[in-house]
């Protein structure tokens, strides 16, 4: 029997229209191991904001090429990473609202000074519904956690500058078992955290950060 045979027509679906998505050339988005026990089915996608060395010294928002450039020596800046997946319970779920679920993180690096702003999680959660409407994309049962994460050096690394990441978990149920839209908004809003222009109208950049100095 085909192992496909025994998958819902419902996730097939979906996951032809995730394939349908048009994400920006910035983002690199590549097929992850899901999780096994969150749903009976899931799909999950890692995705990457990289831009190469020379372009990120005028898009970079923080640190750039000696804090984030890969090992592989590649000239690559490496701007906010993410992670998307799509959860489907053909028997519904009451706490998701429906049979589908989707459920996101995304982390960037700021300026050690915007630890300070207390409007910072507000704004990032602001991104989140603005990108989804932007794309009219459906949904509801929305929730979510923006942190901030400070990390200092000590001892032998403590020349090393202080860092502010930015870290948004949400999650919420779409309308349909079209994913294409919410795909792509989502997309749209790891580059807003990389600082990558332009933005969705309605949408504020971060503030530039300064790059480490040598």
């Amino acid at each position: 029997m085909n192992p496909l045979d025994q998958v819902p027509a419902d996730f097939l679906f979906a996951l032809g229209t995730l394939r349908k998505a048009r994400c920006r050339s910035e983002l690199r988005l590549d097929e992850i191991p899901a999780p096994g026990r969150l749903a009976p089915y899931a799909v999950a996608l890692g995705a990457e904001v990289v831009v190469p060395g020379d372009a990120a010294a005028g898009a970079v928002h923080g640190p750039a090429a000696a804090a984030l450039a890969p090992a592989s020596g590649s000239d690559d800046v490496e701007l906010a990473t993410g992670r998307f997946i799509l959860l489907h319970d053909p028997d519904g779920s009451a706490v998701w609202d429906g049979e589908f679920r989707i459920v996101t993180y995304i982390r960037a690096q700021l300026e050690p000074d915007m630890g300070n702003d207390e409007m910072l999680g507000s704004v990032a959660w602001t991104w989140l519904v603005e990108a989804l409407e932007n794309h009219q994309a459906a949904y509801r049962s929305a929730g979510g956690t923006a942190t901030r994460v400070l990390s200092e050096s000590f001892g032998t690394l403590a020349g090393r500058p202080g860092t502010i990441d930015i870290e948004l978990r949400a999650s919420w149920t779409p309308a349909g078992r079209d994913i294409t839209a919410h795909l792509e908004a989502w997309s749209d809003m790891v580059c807003t955290f990389a600082g990558l222009p332009p933005l969705p109208d309605g949408v504020s950049a971060l503030p530039r950060r300064r790059p480490r100095q040598p």
